[in-house]
């Protein structure tokens, strides 16, 4: 049996000041490195066999912060790549996103930023995210649980969003109204060949 368990990181600057992120490489706030240690308080006592996370460094800061408290895991071997980045925002990145609503309408940013399928401009839809990240889930992760292993993936809201949606197999109308808050660690259990999600 392995354990997979999701974490969005921490709070970002960019979080905090509301902006549209994306592929931006900002860092963790002061709250976001807070939450990542209290992450890894909760997760002190599980012992990963491997790390995932993303090519930016607030996921990788917040895997590192929590693989910092973990007092069981010893010396665990981490993957960072790119498939699991944030979807990308394009033309939105860098802009407040209650700004970008009065440019462009609440509505239409709603659209961009909660459609499955509809791309903000020069960005990716969520449907375009998962197209890279179940991909890497399906390739990597899921190799990792097969053969037993406890996993920690430190990712983005919508990179574990896709990831999610994967694995409870949620359709892509309920999928929008599905939110992941920064360091909050979602449990699973991998057995005989299933992924069950843990109620705690």
């Amino acid at each position: 049996m392995g354990r997979l368990v999701l974490i969005r990181h921490g709070q970002s600057v960019w979080n905090a000041e509301n902006r549209f992120t994306g592929w931006t490489d900002v860092d963790l706030s002061d709250r976001g490195v807070k939450e990542a240690e209290d992450a890894g308080d909760l997760l002190s006592g599980i012992r990963f066999d491997v790390v995932h996370t993303s090519g930016l460094k607030r996921a990788q800061r917040t895997a590192d912060i929590i693989m910092s408290r973990n007092t069981v895991s010893g010396e665990v071997p981490v993957f960072r790549d790119q498939l699991l980045n944030e979807r990308h925002y394009g033309d939105l990145q860098g802009l407040n996103k209650a700004e970008t609503a009065e440019i462009h309408g609440a509505k239409q940013v709603h659209i961009w930023r909660r459609s499955f399928d509809i791309p903000p401009p020069g960005g990716e839809s969520l449907k375009m995210n998962a197209a890279r990240t179940v991909p890497y889930f399906t390739g990597m992760i899921m190799g990792d649980l097969e053969e037993g292993k406890n996993v920690l993936v430190s990712a983005h809201g919508n990179s574990l969003r896709s990831i999610v949606m994967h694995i409870e197999s949620i359709s892509p109308e309920d999928i929008v109204t599905v939110e992941i808050p920064t360091g909050k660690p979602l449990f699973y259990t991998f057995e005989d060949g299933r992924i069950t999600r843990e109620r705690l």
